[in-house]
């Protein structure tokens, strides 16, 4: 497929699937006129990168552990090819995510206890 239609497909721009080759986190074969072709797991692919960025991941990050991924559950890192730099990188990110998922439930929680009082406060439940 060329690239308009991975951008129909994924709801990616074409200028951002541009850039993610750039980045060489995509690998589009060229055609003998030089437009882009992608396969078909090309789909399935922006889809994992666009939830790995929307995760706060940087491209960077992205490239060392995408060659690993087989699916949106599971990453297949043999232990050999995590490099203490990368685990620094994950382990940080895994501390980003947290801070984030607390600091939310903390916004949660508060938004509800007011909900609360002021539904009692007003003898709606």
């Amino acid at each position: 497929m060329r690239i308009g239609e991975l951008s129909r497909r994924t709801g990616v721009p074409t200028r951002l699937l541009r850039y993610y080759e750039e980045q060489d986190l995509l690998h589009p074969e060229r055609a003998d006129n030089g437009y882009r072709a992608y396969g078909e797991a090309a789909v399935g692919d922006v889809q994992q990168i666009r939830g790995l960025l929307d995760s706060g991941l940087t491209t960077e990050m992205i490239r060392t552990i995408l060659p690993y991924l087989s699916g949106p559950e599971e990453i297949l890192l043999p232990p050999g090819q995590l490099t203490p730099r990368t685990a620094a990188l994950l382990e940080a990110h895994v501390d980003r995510i947290q801070a984030r998922i607390d600091c939310l439930a903390r916004n949660r929680d508060r938004l509800s206890a007011y909900l609360a009082a002021v539904r009692a406060e007003a003898g709606r439940p």
